[in-house]
């Protein structure tokens, strides 16, 4: 068994059991974002966290044992994904991106923001011309060093 395994035995859990990320985000105590995020294999879990995501998707010991293990993160395909949702995210970095980063750069100058201390938060946004996804990501800005 290896990562991916149990992240397809998380999902089919899931939609067996209709259970939605933010009910097991509030059990295990973390944000939804950041659980989901594990739960689809790119983050770490700890003892107590992987023994709750294991209990609420029934998890064998050794699937839980592999939620603690740390994760090859960023394992997307190396090609655009096909799926519309994901390649919307491309699209808007391929639009968007020299925007981040100059605006950034004039903002705090030469660095990164980082994707470690990093929070994101998902929202409905309710609008009258249909509702809107409210995507707020915040990340420790790292400045180059000179050496």
């Amino acid at each position: 068994m290896n990562r991916n395994d149990v992240t397809e035995m998380i999902v089919a859990a899931k939609i067996q059991r209709g259970i939605k990320w933010a009910d097991v985000a509030s059990e295990v105590g973390l944000s939804k974002e950041w659980v989901t995020a594990g739960c689809l294999g790119q983050m770490t879990f700890d003892q107590q966290q992987a023994a709750t995501v294991g209990r609420i998707f029934g998890l064998p010991a050794d699937a839980v044992a592999l939620l603690q293990v740390v994760p090859y993160k960023g394992s997307l395909p190396t090609t655009v994904p096909a799926d519309p949702l994901i390649y919307r995210f491309y699209e808007l970095i391929n639009v968007y991106g020299t925007t981040f980063k100059e605006l950034i750069h004039e903002e705090f100058g030469d660095g990164i923001m980082s994707a470690i201390d990093f929070r994101l938060n998902l929202e409905r946004e309710p609008n009258a011309a249909g509702d809107r996804v409210n995507i707020v990501m915040s990340g420790k800005f790292l400045p180059y060093k000179a050496y």
